[in-house]
């Protein structure tokens, strides 16, 4: 598949390979011009230029081969992250439990957790920038392996709020939108980022199955070094396979000049990217608020299915599960489907809708039944108008600041987690499941009337 692939890559570039050669001087200096220009539009994988045609195109047709793998890894790492976040998300209720913490007190955890994040998040996006997406993918995955190492070994609640530290670069889905962003067309952008759910939704599915059976088996500790195990594997998965420099060339040669003076720190650069950049406030603060309702229901969601339905770890597992799949399927097929037939703001409005008869439902939820059936409609919705606002998010920077502007949309839905877990852990405890539903009421009828750009 891959010869068959480059074969038809060559053709493409030089088709004259399969017709008769120029018979004239002037025949074959049309030729290369024309070939000049179509490499000029394509990215390359080597620095350099060169004084003949031959060698300028296979250096666009190795990019060209390179990121069909390069794109497959991306996916193969991101089901491995997922598989292993969703691991220790599902035993992580339980294993807070049986060291002594109180729901209060695993709302404090999630929210240090976010804040963390929260810091992290444009860091890590300008770091992706300045140093590559390889290093980025390094130090994201390492971070997750030290991350669940430390909660596995953790024997008291200090160990566990320690093991949050590490997640302050923990921003392995970010990395791999800046991949996917770098080597796709605005125009494809939003399909290919959707289809990131596919191997993500996948890892969410078997992640808390793998979870529940080992916490069930074994203990939760043993789910957290499992997951650490994981995360090593994706280290060396990149070492082998990811290239230094995901961007196009040139992009990297933006990059290269601005390092010495615009990096990792610069807070008036970040601050700039966020500021001229058309439209990126307010899809940041669009993001925010759409996020708002479904970080404070998710983020007590173990919690819920505990203490309110009495649900063991691997049923809790299953549920997480299935809302793995319906995402996977909205987003790897479903965003696809529907930017092909409507505008991007009909499909945020329809998002918009759905969350809204979500949240509605979610107020009279009694059963299991009940609640696997809202969590569908709410999984369906979210992944829709996160893919949709991300998308249109990277539309508005170059593609030498798309790192940094994915930075700040995590960022700006860290914020909202930080304050979430506390809220979400305050309302369940005072006011029980239905105060979520009638929040995320009041959010969406809010987002359906506001004036949008």
């Amino acid at each position: 598949m891959k010869l068959r692939s480059h074969k038809m890559l060559s053709n493409q570039l030089n088709p004259s390979d399969s017709q008769a050669r120029p018979n004239t001087e002037e025949e074959a200096t049309t030729k290369t011009d024309t070939d000049d220009d179509n490499q000029a539009t394509l990215p390359r994988l080597m620095d350099g230029d060169s004084s003949t045609d031959g060698p300028r195109l296979r250096k666009t047709r190795q990019w060209a081969y390179l990121d069909m793998d390069v794109i497959k890894v991306v996916h193969v790492n991101l089901f491995l992250y997922s598989t292993c976040f969703s691991i220790q998300t599902g035993v992580l209720p339980y294993l807070t439990r049986s060291l002594n913490l109180d729901t209060v007190q695993f709302g404090y955890l999630q929210t240090t957790f976010y804040l963390v994040q929260l810091i992290g998040g444009p860091l890590y996006g300008r770091f992706a920038d300045v140093h590559g997406s390889r290093i980025a993918m390094l130090l994201a995955f390492s971070s997750a392996a030290l991350m669940y190492g430390i909660l596995g070994a953790a024997t008291s609640a200090f160990g566990v709020f320690l093991s949050r530290l590490p997640s302050l670069f923990l921003h392995a889905f970010h990395a791999s939108q800046i991949v996917i962003v770098d080597v796709t067309e605005p125009s494809k952008r939003a399909a290919a980022l959707g289809r990131m759910s596919l191997s993500y939704g996948l890892g969410r599915v078997i992640g808390p199955l793998i979870g529940g059976q080992v916490a069930s088996r074994f203990s939760e500790q043993s789910s957290a070094f499992v997951a650490c195990g994981g995360s090593l594997l994706s280290v060396l998965i990149i070492l082998k396979f990811i290239p230094k420099n995901t961007k196009t060339s040139g992009a990297k040669d933006a990059s290269g000049e601005t390092k010495s003076s615009e990096g990792i720190f610069n807070i008036s650069k970040i601050t700039s990217i966020l500021t001229k950049s058309p439209g990126a406030i307010f899809f940041i603060f669009f993001m925010m608020i759409a996020g708002a309702p479904s970080y404070l229901f998710e983020g007590m969601l173990s919690v819920i299915t505990m203490e309110t339905f009495k649900l063991t770890p691997d049923q809790t597992g299953f549920i997480l599960s299935f809302s793995g799949v319906i995402s996977m399927l909205v987003q790897g097929f479903g965003i696809g489907i529907l930017t092909k037939r409507y505008s991007e703001a009909v499909i945020l409005n329809g998002s918009i809708i759905t969350l809204l008869i979500s949240y509605s439902f979610l107020c009279f939820v009694s059963t299991t039944t009940h609640l696997i059936v809202v969590l569908v409609l709410i999984t369906c919705g979210n992944g829709v108008i996160g893919t949709v606002l991300t998308s249109s998010l990277t539309k508005t920077v170059s593609v030498t600041d798309t790192g940094t502007m994915l930075g700040l949309g995590h960022a700006s839905q860290s914020l909202v987690s930080t304050m979430s877990p506390t809220a979400g852990a305050y309302l369940l405890e005072r006011f029980g499941l239905t105060s979520f539903g009638i929040v995320g009421v009041v959010v969406y009828l809010m987002l359906l009337f506001a004036p949008k750009k």
